[in-house]
């Protein structure tokens, strides 16, 4: 029980210390709320007083000496009483508005107090803006002479300076002095002028004539500076560069030069009229655009220098050129007519493709079209109808062409070279092959053997029945090229073949009949090589001379082991 009654107190005793501190939590938290809502309405207080101590009276007070005609006086009025409307009615209104703040902020009646401060902030802004608006313009007629005084003496320094240029060059704005003088004259007027309405207070007059004063004198200071310069260029430097035009343009056009592309007699008169309206402008002092349009028709004419040399030098090119393709020309229309007019006899001659016979139609076509564009060309050389440096590029891509088609019909000679050179090639072997087959012919009567053995007769009639088809080839009308070099190929191998089998047959045959002779010495000694020596006769006359040779070399050994090699030495020599 006294457990539970110490507990309850415990309990309590937090909550009391909870609430405590609660309360303590809350008034600290107001008082600082109010000691911060008393800085704003005090930052508020300080900038309604800068704005009340805007010096908008002293400026004022600065413009009553100055009161010389009721124009000013009027001005005066209207500030004074726009100052104190601001003062009087909008200032008052603000401080009423701060008084609420106070109230509100007695009151606790923070929400109302948050929407006044917005509203005061509002107010302040725009009476600052009013006030400093109203200062600017009465500080614009109290700087008025110390501002306007310091435009104009830096413009009297612009105008000594021109003037000066002016009178030390005179000579050199020829009949454009008198209108140079005249406006020189009204731009010092205009500095009386602005000493007379300074001298009266008339600040609004003063603006026009500064303004004034500062367009005449800058459009002065271009004139002084580009007149010289433009009638320079007008009367002389282009001009002059006309006349040198004029005379390369004749020169050329009596060498045959077609120059009608340039329209040069044309832009030489639109020059000399741009010349005079131009000179009309100067004379007014009307100088826009002037400078740029002279600057423009004398690049405009250097170029046409470099447009003559550049037509020189694409006929003296095109010339060699020329005279080079037209001898080319010539001699590839020959060549290609010869082969042309040729080409059903060629037919007949060798089995060509349709690829061989295509490229030669193609290249007479190429052909036909580089001599139709040739005559075009010709003939506006001849009519003076297109210029040199055109002249030029199409003599380049007709040699281009020609090249090219050039490229084309070797390609087609070189294939038909070849056929010739595999017929005549094939009649030279054919004659070869003859000669080997007569020599192996002659070779097998001049050593009689006893007995020629089958794969001779064999081989020799595979080799008579190649160079049959070889001469059959030859006497076609058109020749297969491919065909016949085939044919010749086999004819060439069997033949060698049966050179081949003839000198082996024949030194076999020659090897066994000296071994058996050489043995015969041996005979009457020897019983086994009687024996042998009489079996390898018997093999020599049946035409095994290889065997008869193995037998008889074997049975000689005996006696004389190196016999081989002395028949093969002895053989060979």
């Amino acid at each position: 029980m006294r457990n539970l009654s110490g507990g309850f107190l415990i309990f309590g005793s937090i909550i009391v210390t909870v609430f405590i501190v609660m309360i303590f939590i809350f008034h600290f938290v107001r008082k600082f709320r109010k000691k911060y809502y008393q800085k704003l309405v005090k930052h508020l207080e300080i900038e309604r007083n800068q704005i009340s101590s805007i010096p908008i009276l002293l400026e004022l007070s600065k413009v009553e000496p100055i009161i010389k005609n009721d124009r000013m006086e009027e001005k005066y009025t209207k500030w004074q009483d726009r100052f104190n409307y601001l003062k009087d009615n909008r200032l008052s209104i603000i401080d009423d508005m701060l008084i609420d703040l106070d109230v509100y902020l007695d009151k606790k009646q923070y929400r109302s107090f948050q929407y006044q401060m917005a509203k005061i902030e509002i107010e302040l802004y725009k009476l600052r803006e009013s006030f400093e608006h109203l200062l600017e313009e009465i500080k614009d007629i109290t700087l008025s002479e110390e501002k306007y005084r310091s435009i104009v003496i830096k413009l009297k320094t612009k105008y000594r300076h021109f003037h000066q240029e002016f009178n030390d060059h005179k000579v050199l704005y020829d009949d454009m002095q008198e209108a140079i003088e005249l406006q020189l004259e009204n731009i010092e007027r205009r500095f009386l002028d602005f000493e007379k309405v300074m001298e009266a207070n008339e600040y609004n007059e003063v603006v026009h004539i500064v303004k004034a004063l500062d367009a005449m004198i800058s459009h002065m200071d271009i004139v002084i500076l580009e007149v010289p310069d433009i009638l320079l260029m007008a009367k002389q430097v282009i001009p002059n560069r006309m006349k040198e035009v004029e005379l390369t343009y004749q020169e050329m056009k009596d060498q045959n030069y077609p120059l009608d592309y340039l329209n040069i007699e044309y832009n030489l008169e639109e020059s000399r009229k741009n010349i005079d309206s131009i000179l009309d402008k100067v004379k007014v002092l009307n100088l826009e655009g002037c400078m740029f349009d002279l600057k423009t028709m004398l690049e405009y004419y250097e170029s046409l220098f470099i447009d003559f040399e550049k037509e020189r030098l694409s006929r003296k090119v095109y010339e060699e050129i020329e005279g080079d393709f037209s001898k080319k020309l010539s001699k590839t229309n020959q060549l290609v007519h010869d082969v042309y007019e040729q080409l059903d006899d060629i037919k007949k001659t060798y089995d060509l493709t349709d690829e061989d016979i295509h490229i030669i139609h193609d290249v007479n076509k190429k052909l036909i079209v580089i001599n139709d564009d040739y005559k075009k060309m010709k003939g506006q050389v001849s009519s003076q109808s297109s210029p040199y440096s055109i002249l030029q590029q199409e003599v380049e891509e007709l040699t281009i062409r020609l090249k090219e088609m050039e490229l084309d019909f070797d390609q087609a000679l070189k294939s038909l070279g070849n056929m010739y050179d595999d017929e005549v090639r094939a009649r030279e072997q054919l004659d070869e092959i003859q000669e080997f087959l007569k020599q192996c012919k002659d070779k097998m009567r001049s050593y009689k053997l006893p007995v020629i053995t089958d794969n001779y007769f064999v081989q020799l009639s595979e080799a008579n029945e190649a160079i049959l088809e070889v001469i059959h080839e030859l006497e076609k009308k058109p020749i297969a090229i491919q065909v016949l070099n085939t044919r010749v190929d086999t004819a060439r191998d069997l033949i060698l073949k049966l050179y081949h089998t003839t000198n082996e047959m024949i030194k076999t045959a020659q090897l066994a009949e000296m071994s058996i002779i050489y043995g015969n010495r041996y005979r009457s000694h020897y019983s086994e090589v009687h024996t042998s020596l009489k079996d390898a006769e018997i093999q020599f006359f049946k035409g095994n001379y290889q065997k008869s040779l193995d037998i008889s070399i074997k049975a000689t050994s005996i006696v004389d082991p190196d016999i081989y090699q002395k028949m093969l030495k002895f053989y060979d020599q």
